[in-house]
């Protein structure tokens, strides 16, 4: 099996300015075509440590990828120091220069002779088509290795890798990785584990853990020679997982709790509006992140006061006095409030502590209740997290609304 490095070229990296997420498309990518990632790395523009960072991918990996440093300032020198260790001159290339002065003629600006720095690709090997922006990529073959250069900007790389790289290393696919995500709500990673422990010693595929905030999810990974093969090995590993852990799964190949909740929705033909406290709008905004909420989301309102809580949803005066604000009785009558004035088949409520301090009476940061009101439904559930982290209390609690939205929804009226 071909294994392969992968560089992330940039101080702004190494600065924490930017987040590498080239590497991980490239992993995923690289995974899925049987090439093994060793090695990543982040390497400043600096001469001599990137030279001293190719030299070392290339005495150790079949392939190295170097992502980054291919602009037109004197800070770009993936380029240079790669093909400099690699053996290969720098020669200007007319239609790449072409293209350049081009892409500037067509926004009506004048080029920076800088520009074309980026025109200088190796002699003797290929150059990769840049479709969104100046800078080309490059590829050299020497001696059973292979060296590739491409912008940083994923917005330039990510379809050159699928374009042109991907057939330029085809000879080093031994085979097809494909993974899969069974994704869970309700139980902890350790829990999960258990249950499905049997299946976490299983070669091909292979299942592992992973924790996320709020969640955790099981990845079945298998190995054929196609994808078609891996997804049928894959195939009765899920189906055992879902039997066994029932409705905690929230979906296969989500993205995310909101997706897998507005899916639902649509598929029943559901409006939903939400009434917020502690979480501010999270619940809300999660819904309207996916494309075509408009559809199953009606309204949605944040009731940070009490008196809000009062005028606009119809919470008992009473009700607050007795329980308070962080109870399940308000969070019961904020759901049926937001329903009633929405006109929603579902009215989902948070209140709570998101901390990151006590409240007056000591109650701990993390306690926060969700409810859901519907025809003929009236539940709600309580959350201690036992954390002081104001940010994750107010994630999780909006992660966990929505997944009652999904159990009640995916349960035909009944979570």
């Amino acid at each position: 099996m071909a294994v392969c490095e992968i560089l992330s070229v940039g101080t702004e990296i190494l600065l924490g300015d930017i987040l590498d997420t080239n590497s991980r498309f490239l992993s995923r990518k690289l995974a899925e075509m049987g090439i093994s990632v060793l090695h990543r790395a982040a390497v400043g523009d600096n001469h001599e440590r990137l030279a001293e960072a190719v030299s070392t991918a290339l005495d150790r990996s079949d392939i190295v990828i170097a992502t980054g440093g291919l602009g037109p300032t004197p800070d770009d020198i993936t380029a240079e120091v790669c093909c400099r260790v690699f053996g290969f001159s720098l020669e200007e290339n007319k239609e790449v220069a072409d293209k350049i002065r081009g892409y500037f003629s067509r926004r009506g600006i004048e080029m920076p002779l800088n520009n074309l720095k980026q025109a200088l690709v190796p002699a003797g090997g290929t150059v990769f088509e840049n479709r969104n922006g100046t800078a080309p990529g490059m590829g050299m073959k020497k001696d059973g290795k292979c060296l590739i250069l491409m912008p940083g900007p994923p917005f330039e790389m990510q379809p050159m890798f699928e374009e042109s790289v991907v057939p330029f290393i085809e000879e080093y696919r031994s085979c097809t990785i494909v993974s899969h995500e069974v994704r869970t709500m309700g139980i902890g990673e350790s829990a999960m584990a258990e249950i499905c422990s049997d299946l976490l010693e299983s070669a091909n595929p292979t299942v592992a853990p992973y924790c996320k905030p709020g969640e955790a999810l099981l990845r079945v990974t298998a190995k054929a020679e196609t994808a078609e093969k891996a997804d049928e090995l894959c195939a009765p590993v899920i189906e055992e997982i879902r039997s066994r852990l029932g409705n905690v799964v929230y979906g296969v190949d989500v993205s995310c709790i909101e997706e897998a909740a507005v899916a639902l929705l649509k598929e029943k033909n559901l409006t939903v509006a939400t009434a917020e406290s502690c979480t501010g709008g999270y619940v809300a905004k999660r819904i309207t992140d996916i494309p075509g909420a408009s559809s199953v989301f009606k309204h949605g309102v944040i009731t940070y006061a009490n008196e809000v809580k009062e005028k606009v949803l119809g919470v008992k005066h009473s009700t607050l006095e007795k329980f308070g604000a962080v109870s399940e009785e308000t969070a019961l009558e904020m759901a049926a409030g937001i329903r009633r004035i929405s006109g929603a088949d579902i009215g989902i409520s948070v209140t709570g502590f998101a901390g990151p301090d006590s409240d007056e009476e000591g109650k701990a940061p993390g306690l926060i209740y969700i409810a859901l009101d519907a025809e003929g439904v009236r539940l709600a559930e309580k959350t201690e997290t036992g954390r002081n982290d104001r940010e994750y209390n107010r994630y999780v609690s909006a992660s966990r609304a929505l997944n009652l939205i999904r159990k009640y929804t995916e349960g035909g009226g009944r979570p």
